[in-house]
């Protein structure tokens, strides 16, 4: 099948084995072969799809919301699919017009791609259309290079904000009696970086977070915004223990353990006690997520499931 996908990404083609940057939705186009071309371009295309796949970009709806974005790909795609960007309330924060555009985007697509089965539930609920999982994955060649190292300290998922929950990560992350990191993200606070016992990664391209990442014993992200969920997997590939919430595709199918309910902070304590104090807990989980991954999230797997 000849595949396009349309994002508010600025390059067009197809996306090389090696890419440094491998991150959603960049691994998909690779696996899928899939060639890219910046969304509001699309009226340009000259060549023919059979499918062509559109990630709404979370900002820049009042450009795009005037673009002919249905009619530009029915003219070069047989068959036209949305792909999720975000949790699926996102959109609901736009302004009402742009709520309703959203909306009528959905209602023109053949199918729809979404992040977790959760999601499923919602986008069918809300448009009655089929909904499809797209699962997180990685394309492994550069990260095959990675080798083990001791690993000490522990990295929580994301910065002090309602979107990531860093707050309620880095609290139950000092139960482990170890130095704490944080990547730097979009949303990464004012003041952030002062917070006491607290150290911050640079920004870095996806490999370089691979390797860092390797360098931690454990993950901890309790965060309630659910979408790709990229650092569970991403701790799943290395063999880290990762405390998260369910409803998360990636948290449930590869840390079962070390799931808890949302808000459930009591029991993601007490997670993080037992790996600390107990190493045949904790090299269980580490074994298991490795398993799990191959099982749930390798690209041959992605490939087999997703509907093509």
């Amino acid at each position: 099948m000849k595949i396009a996908w349309f994002t508010e990404g600025g390059f067009t083609g197809q996306v090389p084995r090696n890419h440094r940057n491998m991150k959603t939705p960049v691994d998909w186009m690779c696996v899928m072969k899939a060639t890219h071309y910046p969304i509001l371009q699309i009226h340009n295309i000259q060549e023919k799809f059979d499918l062509g796949i559109v990630v709404l970009p979370k900002k820049g709806i009042d450009i795009l919301s005037q673009y002919p974005l249905i009619e530009s790909m029915k003219q070069c795609c047989n068959k036209i699919a949305f792909m999720q960007e975000g949790p699926n309330w996102f959109f609901q924060d736009y302004p009402l017009a742009h709520q309703i555009w959203f909306y009528n985007i959905l209602m023109a697509m053949d199918w729809l791609y979404v992040h977790n089965k959760s999601d499923v539930q919602y986008y069918k609920g809300l448009t009655g259309k089929e909904c499809i999982v797209m699962s997180s994955t990685m394309v492994e060649e550069l990260i095959q290079t990675i080798t083990p190292v001791e690993r000490k300290n522990v990295i929580i998922g994301g910065n002090f904000c309602s979107w990531y929950g860093g707050f309620d990560s880095f609290v139950i992350a000092q139960e482990l009696e170890c130095e704490i990191y944080a990547p730097s993200m979009g949303r990464k606070v004012e003041n952030e970086e002062h917070m006491p016992d607290l150290n911050h990664l640079p920004y870095m391209d996806w490999f370089n977070w691979m390797e860092t990442l390797n360098t931690f014993k454990y993950g901890i992200h309790l965060m309630r915004t659910h979408a790709a969920g990229t650092f569970a997997m991403n701790c799943s590939y290395l063999g880290i223990p990762c405390i998260g919430y369910e409803d998360l595709d990636t948290q449930q199918n590869l840390h079962p353990n070390l799931t808890v309910k949302v808000g459930d902070l009591d029991t993601a304590r007490k997670l993080a006690k037992q790996l600390k104090e107990d190493p045949e807990f904790y090299n269980q989980n580490s074994k298991l997520t490795k398993e799990l991954y191959t099982q749930y999230h390798s690209e041959k797997i992605f490939l087999n499931k997703i509907k093509l």
